[in-house]
């Protein structure tokens, strides 16, 4: 067994986030804008749904921080990324019972301004809060999802970006740029204040020692592995130069199909593996990574309480090592009972005793 240099970490971390919707059924939340960016609120639910994780799953270690109010800047028990989108450009809607949504905003030229992006109402409204929270606190703890940067061009320019690929490479790689720059920008802003930067895009990072710089990737779906490597690499292969510990977040069903393209990047040291992945060939690839596997939110809902165990059981086999792997499942609704909940910790944790004898 192999244990990461940079994480630190115990064996099979477990985590689950629930999507909004089921915040909204079982804890009456809505998430307006003032759930993301009223101080007041932003205390008064995180402490809320702390309390809430506790009356249902307190044993299962969740709730820990129920009777504490805490500055948290983001909603880390949420999975969306909007604000950086919003700082570009896109309109963002705020619906109760679901994540944020972005709508793109179709540009016709792929020109960024970084300065902007700055200078905008939508950082302003995060900044006020953080002045806010640090004024009464003293502190702040959290962060906030800030996407990818192809996540963040799609949001921008649309479908037509996949045009773009073989149409105006040179401009891609421009906007591309640009786009890093703000989140460089952005994520440098948050960790100086709160020391993290991606629990709010997986909680299972908040299990690990340092704050991993987990780049979204959800979109690597829709490209070649070709257009990565030209197009998205680079980054990657610098920001885990520079920001150590490095990840990526994946969530596609396809990860398997990046793998050799990963292999180049010179210090990987977090990958989240979208359900469905080739774990056997990812470690095989990759024997120094944490692979955190992702279990279905949407296969859940329609599994057995067998199914799931049957199913951790073989991925965790697969990725081989309980130092270098973990278990999670994100954005779970409010059709997923408590007792497939209590499945994914209680198998883990049976998993665990077993493979640390």
């Amino acid at each position: 067994m192999i244990r990461s240099p940079v994480l630190h970490n115990g064996p099979l971390p477990v985590e689950v986030v629930f999507h909004p919707s089921w915040w909204h059924r079982h804890a009456g939340i809505s998430f307006d804008e003032d759930f993301f960016y009223h101080p007041k609120r932003r205390v008064e639910v995180e402490r809320m749904m702390e309390r809430v994780l506790f009356e249902r799953f307190g044993d299962l270690g969740l709730g820990e921080e129920r009777d504490q109010d805490r500055p948290v800047i983001g909603a880390v028990h949420n999975a969306a990324g909007y604000l950086l989108s919003e700082m570009l450009g896109c309109r963002v809607e705020y619906r109760p019972g679901e994540p944020p949504a972005v709508i793109s905003a179709l540009r016709r030229d792929l020109k960024l301004d970084v300065e902007g992006a700055f200078a905008g109402v939508a950082f302003r409204r995060c900044a006020d809060l953080m002045k806010a929270l640090k004024e009464t606190f003293g502190y702040l703890a959290g962060d906030i999802n800030w996407a990818g940067i192809l996540n963040l061009g799609l949001d921008l320019r649309g479908q037509d970006l996949l045009l773009d690929f073989f149409d105006r490479p040179d401009e891609v790689r421009a906007f591309f740029s640009g786009i890093a720059e703000v989140i460089e920008r952005f994520t440098s802003v948050i960790a100086c204040e709160t020391g993290t930067t991606s629990i709010s895009v997986n909680r299972t990072v908040r299990h690990l020692q340092g704050p991993v710089f987990l780049h979204s990737e959800c979109t690597l779906t829709m490209i070649s592995t070709a257009h990565y490597e030209r197009f998205i690499l680079p980054f990657d292969q610098a920001w885990s130069e520079r920001h150590r510990p490095f990840g990526i977040h994946y969530c596609g069903t396809d990860p398997d199909r990046f793998v050799k393209a990963w292999t180049k990047i010179p210090r990987l040291d977090f990958l989240d593996v979208g359900w469905g992945g080739n774990l056997r060939a990812l470690r095989e690839r990759l024997p120094r990574t944490f692979l955190n596997i992702r279990l279905s939110p949407v296969e859940i809902i329609h599994q057995s309480v067998d199914e799931i165990r049957e199913a951790i059981v073989t991925r965790v086999a697969e990725s081989a090592d309980p130092f270098l792997t973990g278990v999670c499942c994100i954005n779970m609704d409010d059709r997923v009972p408590d007792k497939k909940v209590r499945t994914i910790f209680e198998t883990v944790f049976d998993l665990r005793r077993r493979k640390t004898r």
